[in-house]
């Protein structure tokens, strides 16, 4: 179907809100950006956290909240929603993240309450034991999710013994952890040294610094080098197939070698893999579920750590097909990687990308986000513009020269999970295929 596009209005230059960066002295890097939309205050604090242990840390991220030596869980929750505020933790590969909001008069408040979490953290033992239990139930839950399963399968393939394989613990791991390594990986990790605290919303920026610097100045500390060696380049090789009996779908997930945010070409393969299959109108959407009905939905993302970047290509398709879906798949990156993108085709994922972008500053709470991660890769908004206008900019040629090097099926590495029984001899009759079970 031919898709008549509106015109396109032409594209001015990003404009940044106003903003201000201090390093205080006790190494913690405070970003504060003004967005007055709504009388709110986002918070989002990163602490590197690289080669923890992970069961230890992962339970660490659950129960940061847990209490201090004057205020329990309760007194914690109760005063930041005095403030309308909330905060949480969670944890990625690289860093601890700590995020929230709060009514912006309550700014000062909530950054007291983190302070006395992040220098006086206790982890109580009652409370930590139930922390503990609720993480376990949440990793046999997902256990037994095929995503999850297919996912870990990808991890381990793609990086094999690097940190980076494996970023979901045990629960026999996370059991046998208890409240004292806890509060020894705090006192060891939990560092202001390399740390970024990004605030949003309704303020001054340098009055909110000034605010975070009265109550933060106070958390000290050297941090552990956390630092990841580079991950591995993806070897292709045989599909692996990871038996799951009974499945009535098989999910389907390649790893391809993608770029740094920092690298001149990462605009034009961010098109490339949108024509692809990074959003609802991509070829790939249009093939497998649009055209064929293999699927309810697929989709490909770019996806960074802080040691390397890896475009990621996820479906689950019924078990039937799952042959040629892979078939199909396997013909969509052969065309991205060899013919260059349609002129329409381009200028349609071009305006997606363009706009998501606007739209993903548009709030404070995306804005909070857009801002923290590319801090944590070392850049700060104004690097917005630059990719805005390499985005804007990008030719043909140069998408389907960084499709070639990037996108090409040789380049794949394959992880299939489902019922080996109904599918292995649909994979092998399209590649080499090394069985494996959960």
């Amino acid at each position: 179907m031919t898709k008549t596009l509106p015109d396109l209005i032409p594209d001015t230059e990003l404009t940044l809100p106003p903003q201000a960066e201090r390093k205080l002295p006790n190494g913690l890097t405070v970003i504060a950006i003004r967005r007055a939309a709504v009388p709110l205050a986002e918070v989002r604090l990163r602490i590197p956290f690289g080669r923890a242990p992970l069961a230890a840390a992962t339970l660490l991220s659950q129960a940061l909240f847990t209490g201090t030596s004057s205020m329990s869980s309760i007194d914690i929750a109760a005063e930041l929603q005095a403030v309308g505020g909330s905060l949480g933790a969670g944890l990625d590969p690289d860093r601890l993240q700590i995020s929230g909001n709060a009514l912006a008069g309550g700014l000062g408040r909530t950054l007291e309450i983190l302070a006395g979490v992040l220098t006086d953290a206790t982890y109580p033992a009652e409370e930590v034991r139930t922390e503990r239990e609720r993480l376990v139930d949440n990793i046999q839950v997902a256990l037994s999710q095929p995503s999850h399963l297919a996912r870990v399968a990808l991890l381990k393939r793609m990086f094999a013994d690097h940190p980076y394989a494996v970023q979901t613990p045990a629960p026999d791991e996370v059991r046998a952890i208890e409240p004292a390594a806890l509060r020894e990986l705090h006192a060891d990790r939990v560092r202001p040294d390399g740390s970024i605290l990004v605030l949003v919303g309704d303020i001054d920026p340098d009055q909110a610094i000034d605010v975070a610097e009265k109550m933060l100045g106070g958390w000290t500390g050297t941090a552990r080098d956390g630092d990841i060696p580079p991950a591995p380049a993806l070897t292709p090789g045989s599909l692996l197939l990871v038996d799951r009996p009974g499945s009535v779908q098989s999910s389907l997930r390649i790893a391809l070698p993608a770029l740094t945010r920092t690298d001149p070409d990462y605009a034009a393969l961010t098109l490339a893999n949108l024509v692809f299959g990074g959003y609802f109108s991509s070829r790939w959407v249009e093939n497998i579920r649009e055209d064929k009905g293999y699927t309810y939905g697929s989709h490909s993302v770019i996806e960074h750590f802080a040691a390397g970047s890896a475009l990621i290509a996820a479906a689950d398709v019924a078990t039937g097909v799952t042959g040629p879906s892979l078939l199909e798949t396997t013909y969509e990156l052969g065309r991205i990687a060899s013919l260059p993108p349609g002129e329409e085709e381009l200028e349609q994922a071009r305006r997606y990308a363009l706009g998501t972008l606007r739209l993903g500053m548009s709030t404070q709470t995306g804005l909070a986000g857009l801002a923290t991660v590319y801090a944590g890769f070392g850049l700060r908004l104004d690097h917005l513009r630059e990719h805005s206008a390499r985005l804007a900019s990008a030719t043909r040629e140069e998408v389907a020269a960084v499709a070639a090097r990037h996108l090409a099926p040789s380049r794949a590495v394959t992880v299939v999970l489902g019922d080996a029984e109904q599918i292995e001899a649909q994979l092998t009759a399209l590649t080499v295929v090394e069985r494996s079970a959960q």
